[in-house]
């Protein structure tokens, strides 16, 4: 299993969002970065991801599965945007803010840190582990 992080504005598509859509799930769909499609691509059905509230919020709130591996993006024609199908798998009990990854020293070389704009991102397992811990995740 591969970890990953989703970043979303949450006025526009937030963790209540996500959930609401139950098992069914929903495209992580409008990504327009080479980087962030070529990261859903090596995604395998089961991959875990963290759902970050960025822009208002700043903060990891939740945990997501991936359903549905790399498909065409159903929001454009254009081929070269693909997505992949996410649902919530449970909140974290307390979120994990920006300002609590970048004080962790464990968390240096967090992508979340050192490529802040990207909204796909890979999650090493021992950062995955650290911001359960800190999210009150056992």
């Amino acid at each position: 299993m591969k970890y990953w992080l989703f970043k979303s504005e949450p006025d526009v598509w937030g963790w209540d969002d996500q959930v609401a859509k139950g098992d069914e799930g929903e495209e992580w769909n409008g990504v327009r970065n080479y980087q962030a499609r070529n990261n859903m691509r090596a995604m395998e059905i089961g991959d875990r991801g963290f759902f970050y509230h960025s822009n208002i919020g700043k903060e990891i709130v939740g945990i997501v599965e991936v359903i549905a591996t790399s498909h065409p993006d159903s929001t454009t024609d254009d081929e070269r945007w693909d997505c992949v199908d996410i649902k919530a798998i449970k909140p974290l009990k307390t979120p994990v803010t920006l300002e609590m990854v970048k004080a962790d020293e464990r968390l240096q070389d967090m992508a979340l840190v050192k490529s802040m704009r990207l909204s796909v991102q890979p999650v090493t397992e021992d950062e995955w582990e650290i911001v359960c811990a800190l999210g009150g995740l056992d």
